[in-house]
């Protein structure tokens, strides 16, 4: 079988992706876990600080018989200066993946690049590609198909909404995108898909949305500009009065960590409408089907 990544939603096509998400619901389902990974072998590479991804991914290949090393920078080699392609083709000879979170999608494509095994990104700068595989399953258990539906993207136009733009191309729904001026998806990316328009306010992107999604407005890499964004997105906040001008039925995501009173109002992921800690508990699911389709 001929390896493969997943470095963006992209690398899939749409019939793999809605694939990957029924079997996470699958998954989800099933009180005996198939041991599916017995034998394998995964080493998780974070670069950055993880909760959701780190722990969804060494539980998951536990739980499919599977077996997960954790690297710190302090612990990889890549951390004191060794060549990234030198690493790849070490673990390559090593375990049957890497999970890579790094600032850098650079450096992703570079070890992918190397490497012999299949590599996912747990995020980059760029994507968050397993984020959205489960916001997908998390939306398609409680309210059915995606395609075809509203999406509003409210807040930063970095990684999570670059994932939404290659989500809304791949399952066929349309977003709406809401950000302060200067803080827009990257260009290439938006021109990607015509299934992803720009507005100029939150209200705008909420009307009519079946889902309303939103991030930190200071992502990793972003701390020292917090003052100067808490600013420029003041008027972006997704609150309990913003939802109420979306679709009946609306859901309300968020990757977490929320900064509850900036990006979201104190008491919205206590609003019966906020999904969040079943979107967060399908990362587990999501992500072993992942492992799944790349090593079986």
């Amino acid at each position: 079988m001929a390896k493969r990544d997943f470095l963006t939603l992209l690398d899939c096509s749409p019939e793999e992706l809605k694939s990957i998400v029924r079997r996470g619901t699958e998954l989800r389902g099933m009180a005996e876990q198939p041991q599916t990974l017995a034998g394998r072998s995964a080493v998780l590479v974070f670069q950055l600080n993880s909760t959701r991804t780190r722990v969804a991914f060494e539980v998951g290949i536990r739980e499919l018989g599977g077996h997960a090393v954790v690297l710190s920078p302090k612990d990889s080699q890549i951390g004191r200066g060794e060549p990234v392609e030198d690493t790849a083709r070490v673990l390559s000879e090593m375990v049957d993946a890497v999970i890579i979170r790094t600032a850098s999608q650079a450096l992703l494509e570079q070890f992918a690049a190397a490497a012999t095994i299949p590599v996912i990104n747990a995020m980059s700068e760029r994507y968050h590609p397993c984020q959205l595989l489960a916001d997908v399953q998390t939306f398609e258990e409680l309210r059915g198909p995606i395609e075809g539906r509203t999406v509003a993207f409210v807040g930063d136009g970095y990684n999570m909404c670059h994932s939404y733009i290659n989500a809304a191309r791949q399952w066929g729904f349309h977003l709406k995108i809401a950000t302060p001026q200067g803080y827009g998806p990257d260009p290439e990316i938006f021109r990607s898909t015509n299934n992803a328009e720009l507005v100029a306010t939150a209200e705008e992107a909420v009307a009519g949305a079946d889902l309303v999604v939103t991030d930190v407005w200071s992502s990793m890499g972003h701390e020292a500009e917090e003052r100067k964004r808490l600013a420029a997105f003041a008027d972006f906040q997704v609150s309990e009065t913003l939802l109420d001008k979306a679709a009946d039925g609306v859901l309300f995501m968020h990757c977490l960590p929320a900064h509850r009173g900036q990006e979201i109002s104190p008491t919205l992921l206590d609003d019966p409408r906020a999904c969040v800690f079943h979107e967060a508990g399908n990362r587990l699911h999501s992500q072993k089907a992942l492992l799944e389709f790349l090593l079986t």
